[in-house]
């Protein structure tokens, strides 16, 4: 640069900027095409984004979860479109349960994550190593956890606590069931799902039932049902093969009845017409019923507090051992499930009358069942909420009309269930903005 005029040099500099300039420019334009490729969005969901990492991920659970089971992938391409249509499903959900104050605390998590420990005999840091051995952190496999506990509360409260089943319902079932052969039995099904929109026009309907004929001639020529069924049901249950597991007859639609009651283990229905779409049945295995006539009985009372969006769980555990402690130091449990118990039975002292097998939720029959006469638990966790529970009686039953009324019931709802939930969730979905961008590259 030497003997360069200052003009000269001021030239030089301006030209080695820009090249520097330049340089840092086409660099950053190369950092952000690879950020492109490594991730981008795939869907828009009201506020929130799914992107290409987050399907990637789901897709890595959901092919180890088929593997296992012995389900055969379908077409990636196939499997992209289920997942992440489920993925918005979800997302529809959560954010519904974010906006209207629905959460699970940590607390609450948890005591979920011990009790799925538990529940596979092995230690809270056993089921960690097992998960992180899969490919998935331990902190990603919390919050799914979390959103799965959410999900389910969030269908209690908006769907299942609404169902209500009248006497003559039960009565009207019980007689159409009294004339079916098959009563006795259960059935192990799979089913694929072909929805139609409601109000749907003439091409629509012709293009949904094209799209079940065409499933069901490719099962019909060997395909795997539970392939087919990943591939292209609208069922909840598609990315597991389609899988209901076991029903009771008396259980199934009126529908499904008809078609399996004459249906061996391995044969495939013809496609079915409900006012949900078009439906697939596959009988995997059937089985007698043997009804029990004589069930063990327990009379119970019990001291409920509930957590709610402003209850926390911690608020509401340190609620029932201070209320705990007091009865062990002989208070009165009546009086005091009178005054404190946050459910409807708090008017009787608590009393719940005689209970039956299946008639609480899991968590509360089990601690029930682990008291004799006159023993009170200690602080119980169920969905919903602590309890604290004292078994007065027991007492063998005769209980042949009793348990076929109450299966009766059960099958109601199960089925009022099914089918409120799948109109809420499309409902939900509809009133959402979706904007999907998997096409885009």
């Amino acid at each position: 640069m030497i003997g360069l005029p200052v003009r000269a040099i001021n030239y030089v500099i301006l030209l080695l900027a820009l090249t520097l300039l330049g340089g840092v420019t086409h660099a950053q334009e190369r950092q952000a095409r690879r950020v492109v490729l490594l991730d981008r969005i795939v869907a828009v969901i009201n506020d929130q984004v799914i992107t290409r990492r987050d399907l990637d991920e789901r897709l890595k659970t959901v092919s180890l979860q088929m593997q296992r089971q012995g389900t055969p992938l379908p077409p990636q391409e196939a499997l992209e479109k289920q997942v992440l249509e489920r993925m918005i499903q979800t997302r529809v959900q959560l954010q519904f349960a974010r906006d209207t104050g629905l959460r699970i605390d940590d607390a609450a998590l948890d005591s979920a994550i011990a009790r799925i420990a538990a529940n596979n005999k092995v230690s809270t840091q056993e089921l960690r190593t097992l998960v992180e051995k899969d490919g998935i952190s331990f902190s990603k496999y919390r919050e799914d956890i979390r959103e799965e506990i959410v999900l389910v509360r969030l269908r209690e409260r908006e769907v299942e606590n609404k169902i209500q089943i009248a006497d003559s319902e039960i009565d009207n079932f019980l007689k159409t069931v009294q004339q079916q052969d098959s009563r006795s039995e259960e059935f192990n099904l799979s089913h694929i799902l072909v929805r139609v929109p409601d109000q749907a026009s003439p091409e629509q309907l012709q293009d949904r039932r094209a799209r079940a004929e065409r499933a069901l001639e490719q099962i019909k020529n060997g395909t795997d049902f539970r392939q087919i069924a990943a591939t292209v049901s609208d069922a909840t249950d598609a990315v597991q093969g389609g899988l209901m597991g076991w029903r009771e007859f008396i259980q199934l639609p009126t529908l499904f009845a008809d078609a399996v009651r004459s249906m061996k283990p391995g044969e495939v229905s013809s496609v079915l017409r409900s006012a949900a779409g078009f439906h697939i049945l596959r009988v995997n295995e059937r089985r007698g019923h043997v009804e029990a006539a004589m069930v063990t009985q327990t009379r119970a009372r019990h001291i409920l507090i509930k957590t709610s969006e402003l209850v926390s769980e911690n608020d509401a555990k340190e609620r029932i051992i201070k209320l705990l402690e007091r009865v062990e130091n002989k208070a009165d449990f009546a009086e005091i499930a009178r005054l404190q118990s946050e459910d409807t039975s708090a008017s009787r002292g608590g009393d719940l009358g005689w209970l039956s097998p299946g008639d609480t939720v899991p968590e509360f029959e089990k601690a029930m069942d682990a008291l004799k006469p006159g023993e009170i638990s200690g602080a119980i966790r169920s969905p919903f909420g602590w309890h604290i529970i004292q078994v007065t009686e027991r007492r063998s039953q005769d209980m042949s009309q009793q348990q076929q009324r109450m299966r009766a019931r059960q099958a109601l709802r199960e089925q009022k269930a099914e089918e409120a939930y799948l109109e809420w969730t499309r409902q939900l979905r509809d009133s959402a903005f979706v904007e999907l961008r998997l096409e885009e590259k």
